[in-house]
């Protein structure tokens, strides 16, 4: 690995894009604000060794750590998978039945959560650079429909959730709950953009090379940008108001992606066989780097198919909680079989193992997007015929389901 520092700067916005609501749906979430222009520290090799030294001495795990292990693991850089995971893994469960479980059921497969509070897809830039650029895709891949499943049946409830808002009504119980803009990247000490530096040590590139590589920069700043605006600071209490969420956000990851589609391809076309070789030798390099530390958790297995399988629908809870008459069943029979035909849609194609460049790992993070947009479409469609039927207290009752779930 380079042990030249890498430098972008990237703009990071502090309010939201508005929202791409789903019919019925309202979050009132309002238009973009102001941006503000900040330049963070970037990941130094020292940092890299400081994140390999949390995992041997066991301080990167899925438990809630302490306050002072989730700012070492910030100090160690962001750009560790295994210190994101470390991270996330700590807010999630901090605002969770008192911070004091070990684990939480919707837990993904690689040891991090897609449901941070009212937060869906933390760190998500990081994410999809690690696989793009690198052909890591633990992180990004290990999202699925579980992550569905945790919308509909929701793992917090209203205070677990004020936790993540505001100031909590419970003093000290929720101390250890960082702040949600950390989780969506906006952390003047971090910067998710590329590895600049890295790439061109390793190419060489001339100057045509490096005009498209500048080009390409500025591409992933500007959808670095636009994936930290979708980051939500306002809550969803209610499953079609997260399946909202869900569908803002995966939007959003969306139109990056198409930001990122022609700087990168122009760059690649202008390659050398022998510089692309270069780039695939890096991402090897940096993919042994963390697993021979012990950076990195058992891979994940893989559109969150594992997790799927255990996610059993509550059908005899919900009857016993709801009561449903005839025409309520009738919906939510519709909306089983919305949820049957999404796992069948995000399990049948998952990572290619034929991506082995980094325009090809982008269309497939392309598809993966729209599979996962248009499974929330279908749950969420299904979802607001359901309620539509249910009185307010079987709403409530049907909100409670995933609170009571322990595991």
């Amino acid at each position: 690995m380079s042990k030249t520092r890498i430098g972008i700067a990237v703009v990071v916005l502090a309010t939201l894009l508005s929202s791409p609501a789903l019919a019925g749906v309202r979050l009132g979430i309002g238009p973009l604000g102001v941006a503000k222009f900040a330049v963070g520290r970037v990941l130094s090799l020292g940092g890299l060794h400081h994140g390999r030294a949390l995992a041997r001495h066991g301080q990167i795990r899925t438990a809630s750590p302490r306050p002072q292990n989730v700012r070492n693991a910030m100090d160690s850089g962001l750009r560790n998978p295994a210190v994101r995971r470390q991270i996330v893994a700590a807010a999630a469960l901090a605002g969770w039945h008192g911070g004091q479980t070990a684990k939480g059921w919707w837990r993904h497969g690689d040891g991090g959560y897609g449901w941070v509070g009212p937060l869906f897809w933390p760190f998500a830039i990081y994410d999809i650079n690690d696989y793009i650029i690198w052909g890591d895709g633990t992180g990004f891949w290990d999202y699925g429909y579980p992550d569905i499943y945790a919308a509909i049946f929701a793992p917090y409830g209203r205070d677990d959730l004020a936790a993540y808002t505001g100031p909590s009504p419970h003093g000290r119980r929720h101390r250890r709950v960082p702040p949600l803009q950390q989780l969506c990247g906006d952390d003047s000490r971090e910067i998710a953009g590329l590895p600049i530096n890295q790439i061109q040590q390793a190419i060489q590139p001339n100057e045509a090379q490096r005009a498209a590589l500048d080009d390409l920069a500025n591409a992933w700043i500007m959808a670095a940008q636009m994936i930290r605006a979708s980051c939500l600071t306002q809550t969803a209490f209610t499953a079609p108001n997260r399946l909202a969420v869900m569908h803002q956000r995966i939007g959003a990851m969306s139109q990056a992606v198409l930001v990122m589609r022609q700087p990168l391809g122009k760059f690649y076309d202008l390659l050398e066989e022998e510089q692309e070789a270069r780039l695939n030798a890096l991402a090897d390099d940096r993919r042994r780097t963390f697993t021979a530390n012990g950076a990195t958790e058992a891979s994940a297995q893989g559109c969150g198919a594992a997790q799927a399988a255990v996610l059993q629908w509550p059908a005899d809870e919900i009857e016993a909680r709801l009561h449903p008459n005839d025409t309520q069943r009738a919906a939510l029979k519709v909306l089983q079989d919305a949820n049957a035909r999404v796992v069948e849609i995000l399990t049948a194609e998952c990572q290619p193992k034929d991506a082995i460049t980094s325009p090809a790992r982008l269309d497939a993070v392309e598809v993966r997007l729209a599979d996962m947009q248009q499974a929330v479409y279908l749950v969420s469609a299904a979802l607001e015929g359901f309620y539509a039927t249910l009185s307010d207290e079987q709403k409530a009752q049907f909100e409670a389901i995933g609170q009571k779930r322990t595991a």
